[in-house]
């Protein structure tokens, strides 16, 4: 609508401002979160994905900031915006801040191109999964560790008993089979702009410098100055937000709504878990 009034007025009076929607995907992936501990999921990101890409605009900006996670989450992230852009014939342009590694690198493959501080981190293009063990404690306080199944492998990688060969080598095949479609969800997006280096693949994580060396990234620059060299010193960048949610309406306890203290608990017990997850996550890459 606002293409076409701009084509009926004269000339002298038609908006010569670009505005760019801009896209903040910052934060672990994973599926769920809450108010305590927003995460980055499919769910949690779709209504400011095709908000943004409603705009009557040449091209969406997304601003990356994430660890990585769930590579499912990842994906489906992905697969929405790589799919909105096609259908409403988008360009997407992304913009790393500190770090866009792991799932958050395969997020930031769905831009038509990659930009990057000097000093980011991105790659980490692998699969982790980590866990704790504790049969020794189980001895060594009197607790014995009762589970009962029906299916031999129901109980699989169980943290309270020794760990078995046949269960590591099962998960590490199951890892394998993610690691390989995450590898040629990269190849088929960087094409030939990727390297042919031995260490692309294996986990490793680069700055944004060598990012750009290696084709993990187009180029080095910011939002700001990149979006304003390319439409125009008057261009506009137009931040998307979700809606607020409840908690951010009715206070934090949500007294209205009937929540009791028990859920609040079990809310906030919950949050220091997925906290420690999380900063375990930034942790790998010294932030």
């Amino acid at each position: 609508m606002k293409r076409l009034l701009n084509r009926l007025l004269p000339k002298y009076w038609r908006s010569t401002v670009v505005t760019i929607p801009v896209i903040r995907l910052h934060g672990t992936i994973m599926a769920g979160g809450g108010q305590f501990r927003p995460s980055l999921s499919l769910a949690s990101t779709a209504g400011v994905i095709e908000k943004a890409f409603s705009f009557d605009a040449p091209a969406i900006a997304i601003s990356i900031n994430s660890p990585g996670g769930s590579p499912v989450q990842s994906r489906l992230i992905f697969k929405r915006i790589r799919d909105l852009a096609a259908e409403k014939n988008k360009r997407v342009l992304v913009f790393v801040e500190d770090v866009a590694a792991s799932g958050g690198y395969m997020i930031a493959v769905a831009g038509d191109e990659i930009f990057a501080d000097p000093s980011s981190i991105v790659g980490s293009i692998g699969v982790v999964s980590a866990s704790f063990g504790f049969p020794e404690l189980m001895k060594k306080i009197g607790v014995e560790r009762r589970v009962h199944t029906a299916g031999q492998n129901k109980a699989v990688l169980d943290p309270f008993k020794p760990e078995k060969k046949d269960d590591v080598e099962r998960l590490k095949a199951l890892q394998l089979e993610v690691h390989e479609t995450f590898i040629d969800l990269v190849k088929e997006r960087r094409g030939t702009r990727l390297k042919d280096d031995p260490d692309l693949f294996t986990g490793l994580f680069w700055t944004g410098k060598r990012g750009l060396e290696l084709g993990l990234v187009d180029a080095l620059g910011d939002m700001r100055t990149v979006l304003k060299t390319r439409f125009g010193a008057k261009t506009q960048l137009r931040l998307v937000t979700a809606p607020r949610g409840l908690f951010g309406r009715f206070g934090l306890f949500g007294s209205k709504m009937g929540f009791s203290a028990p859920d609040i608990a079990a809310a906030a017990a919950s949050g220091v878990i997925d906290a420690a997850e999380e900063r375990a996550l930034w942790a790998r890459f010294g932030l």
